[in-house]
């Protein structure tokens, strides 16, 4: 299994996902502030890697705290937490990270101060581990809305090295081939960053899943030759209504689905669920630099001084979404319902 991120006596070791896939490059970080750099410059990627990530960096600032009272390791905790706030606004997991990391920390406050550093990490590992057996349950309920055999398109990375491993839409791919299912990946590209072809395309073929690259725009054509029976993807959030937050380019997929009669699926974690947001458009959505646009592999291709848009997500409506698979289950329409049901049940 890909090895996205992980906690070691040396600190905190990532898979530097900028390099791939020529490079197969190592990034140690033995400080929170690193780990907030790595977030915010898509070394890490993919929601629910991002929370674990968020999760080691809290637990990485307060190991390295030289604190001698808990009012200041809970001041210097404070401020561990905010500098990981501000690394990325879309993704929910981070914010789901932090509130849980804070959570226990306010359990603990009359521990000492050793017991409560061990058991930050600790619970930073869990929720690695935590994550990598979602993903798998994930997989296991949306395996049987793949189809026999066929194309299956995906967009953006949705897979192991956007999780702590196995993956959310990917994880549903891996798991519906397990089973024995004959499915052709087709991956879009995912401009700018090119997630599908630096990184779903890397992933895939190291597991032999058959897979295709195409550019975004010849998505619709091949809906239109019948090459594609069924679309996954995953999620940075998910609103309360079932609006969800993907990489830019899904609401486009979403809505050419819907014309050719292709059900479109997000697999994403409860944790990417966010009922306190009612629906789309109180969502977030990051700008990124408008270099990550003007420039491929350090080659400008657009003309000096032209006006650039780089907002890193979409918003899909749920009217588009034929199911939400999450780890206790697939959730349908009306949302609203099904969305709460799953996040209250008892895991």
């Amino acid at each position: 299994m890909i090895q996205t991120l992980e906690w070691t006596p040396h600190g905190v070791v990532f898979i530097d996902q900028t390099k791939l896939p020529t490079e197969e490059v190592y990034v140690t970080c033995t400080t929170h502030q690193q780990v907030a750099d790595v977030i915010r410059n898509m070394v890490v990627r993919g929601a629910p890697a991002i929370g674990v990530a968020a999760a080691m960096g809290i637990a990485l600032g307060v190991k390295n705290s030289k604190a001698e009272t808990l009012a200041d390791l809970k001041k210097e905790f404070d401020q561990i937490c905010e500098t990981i706030r501000q690394t990325r606004p879309t993704a929910v997991n981070l914010f789901w990270a932090i509130r849980r990391m804070t959570e226990k920390f306010e359990s603990l406050r009359i521990r000492p101060i050793a017991q409560i550093q061990q058991a930050l990490i600790e619970e930073s590992q869990r929720m690695h581990a935590e994550d990598i057996a979602a993903n798998q349950a994930m997989g296991r309920h949306g395996a049987t809305l793949m189809p026999s055999s066929g194309g299956v398109l995906t967009h953006c990375n949705a897979g192991a090295l956007a999780t702590a491993g196995y993956g959310t839409a990917l994880g549903v791919i891996r798991a519906a081939v397990e089973q024995g299912k004959k499915i052709h990946v087709y991956a879009d590209e995912t401009r700018p960053f090119l997630q599908g072809s630096r990184l779903t395309a890397w992933e895939l073929m190291k597991d032999g899943i058959p897979t295709t690259v195409i550019s975004d725009n010849m998505a619709g054509a091949m809906m239109q030759q019948g090459k594609i029976g069924a679309i996954v993807v995953g999620a940075d959030r998910i609103a309360a209504n079932g609006d969800v937050a993907n990489k830019i380019g899904t609401y486009t997929v979403a809505v050419l689905a819907k014309e050719h009669g292709i059900p479109f699926y997000v697999a994403a974690p409860i944790s990417t669920v966010d009922l306190e947001t009612p629906d789309g458009s109180k969502i977030p959505i990051e700008q990124r630099p408008a270099r990550e646009v003007t420039h491929i592999a350090g080659k400008q291709m657009v003309p000096d001084g032209v006006q650039v848009e780089n907002p890193a997500f979409d918003v899909t409506p749920a009217k588009y979404v034929a199911a939400i698979i999450t780890e206790r289950g697939i959730a349908r329409a009306p949302y609203v319902e099904s969305l709460r049901k799953l996040s209250e049940a008892s895991t």
